[in-house]
């Protein structure tokens, strides 16, 4: 299989890519670049008829093929881009495609495959991750006599792919270090194999998923190996194991590698969104999110930075996850859970203490006679050292206080289940409160809510909107009824009683 770098020259140069491909723009962040302090340019793979660069490389190898490879048609496995790459390239050549694609796919890639295969593609949805997939693709092509195209691990593939770097040299040629996503090493190794030699110069960072670095395995080992597990949330680089050809390029051409956390690729995926409205997929967005991180352990500053947003094939519904977590990627919030005393005023003391910080999230629950268990979240514009600092002042003042940012379960589940059923039956009465969303606004509703009644229950979350909501449980005899009701009208804020909302009583409610 082994190419010599001039052949893969030659096959850049000579890709067929734009039958089908465009000449993606380089977009330059401005407000990203403003923030790190470093010139950032992002190449906008999301451009392309499939919303990802895999059309190059798909293209590219079935033009290779022969007119009866052509007649008896193709294979092909993937968890999604690859798959609409050879879908829409199967179509454009009226070529009959089988594409095995694992059964965790997200929606969205599955209907793209099939609305651009046409009558030329089926689909097939085989095992729960891309190797599972690909070795029933291979079974399937052996069976019945079908050319298997691989994502990533052929030099026809990594050609076409390399045709990004040479836009990239016609659109910049100053660029001082590129970042490139790698998951199977196609993209990585058709980039860096053409950058090399035109600009060795150019510094080249492979980015990994924490989740699925099998290009940091296979150096470790000599050879790429498989991985024992695999994530699956930046999906277009949950790859077990790289390639042979791919290893053999990138290892020659890299000239650093790094991972990123699913947090950091949140985060990235707001700064892409946030300079140029394009919601970019997990995997698009991880070399945004390893320019952020390198700059900042390097201490880089006027320099030109490079990134592929190499995929824009995001499922809706995965917003949800990136929403909860970019800022703590951007280390500007944080998590923590905290030990109060259980007594009147404890709660607004405790927010007293947090200060003019913006609090963005406030779980609490009645515990017992002794103490009450809040989970907190506060933004932070001097990430970790402010939050170092706020911990340290609320030790002084006898608060337990816990770090969670980095605690994975704390923030994909305890955050949503913190709570439960109080342990003595209390006349417990559930309100929800909307009031005006700014700065402060959670410390001012408690002192305007003052002392009278104690605290049983209480949820906030800052959703970025103009209104705050207040989900509040009272203890509230039923001699004080009557003053409870004057005292809420006093207060100013729309409430509304929800004591007997099912989610409540199934839930929450001591008497369920």
């Amino acid at each position: 299989m082994s190419v010599s770098d001039h052949d893969y020259l030659k096959k850049v140069l000579l890709a067929p890519v734009y039958d089908v491909a465009v000449n993606s723009d380089l977009a330059y962040l401005s407000r990203f670049s403003a923030e790190i302090g470093n010139d950032v340019f992002l190449k906008r793979e999301d451009q392309q008829p499939v919303k990802s660069f895999k059309l190059r490389g798909a293209y590219t190898r079935m033009s290779a093929l022969s007119d009866e490879q052509k007649a008896a048609g193709v294979i092909g496995a993937s968890a999604g881009n690859h798959a609409q790459g050879l879908a829409y390239g199967a179509r454009k050549q009226g070529i009959q495609a089988t594409i095995v694609m694992p059964e965790t796919t997200p929606d969205i890639k599955v209907d793209a495959v099939r609305r651009f295969g046409g009558d030329n593609v089926n689909v097939v949805l085989h095992g729960t991750s891309f190797d599972q997939a690909s070795d029933h693709a291979k079974a399937l092509g052996a069976e019945h006599g079908l050319t298997f195209v691989p994502p990533f691990d052929d030099p026809d593939v990594i050609a076409g792919q390399g045709t990004i770097a040479k836009e990239l040299l016609e659109q910049n040629p100053n660029l001082d270090i590129l970042f490139v996503a790698i998951g199977g090493g196609g993209l990585m190794a058709g980039i860096a194999v053409y950058l090399k030699q035109l600009k060795p110069s150019i510094k080249i960072v492979g980015v990994e998923s924490s989740e699925s670095a099998c290009f940091e395995a296979a150096v470790a080992a000599g050879k790429p190996v498989p991985l024992d597990t695999v994530g699956i949330f930046a999906d277009g680089v949950a790859v077990k194991i790289m390639g042979e050809e791919t290893f053999r390029l990138c290892k020659r051409f890299v000239d650093e590698t790094m991972t990123v956390t699913n947090d950091e690729v949140c985060a990235a995926i707001k700064d892409i969104f946030d300079d140029t409205r394009v919601i970019a997929e997990p995997a698009g967005a991880l070399s945004v999110a390893a320019i952020r991180k390198y700059a900042k352990q390097h201490n880089l500053e006027g320099k030109k930075l490079g990134g592929i947003l190499c995929g824009a094939n995001i499922n809706f519904h995965t917003l949800r996850y990136v929403s909860e977590r970019c800022e703590l990627g951007e280390q500007k919030e944080a998590v923590f859970a905290v030990k109060i005393p259980e007594r009147k005023g404890a709660f607004k003391q405790f927010c007293e203490c947090v200060g003019a910080k913006a609090i963005t999230e406030f779980n609490y629950r009645y515990a017992n006679d002794q103490e009450a268990h809040i989970f907190v979240g506060v933004k932070l514009k001097g990430g970790k050292q402010e939050l170092a600092e706020l911990q340290q002042s609320l030790i002084e003042k006898d608060y337990g206080c816990f770090d969670l940012s980095d605690n994975e379960l704390a923030k994909l589940h305890v955050r949503h289940m913190v709570g439960g059923r109080p342990p003595s039956i209390l006349n417990e009465h559930v309100f929800s409160f909307t009031f005006p969303e700014r700065p402060g606004a959670l410390l001012n509703f408690l002192n305007t809510l003052g002392e009278r009644f104690n605290i049983t229950l209480f949820h906030y979350r800052n959703h970025g909107a103009a209104d705050g909501l207040v989900l509040a449980g009272f203890d509230i005899n039923p001699s004080q009824r009557d003053a409870f009701n004057t005292y809420v009208a006093e207060l100013g804020y729309d409430a509304e009683e929800v004591t007997d909302n099912p989610a409540y009583q199934f839930f929450l409610s001591h008497t369920n």
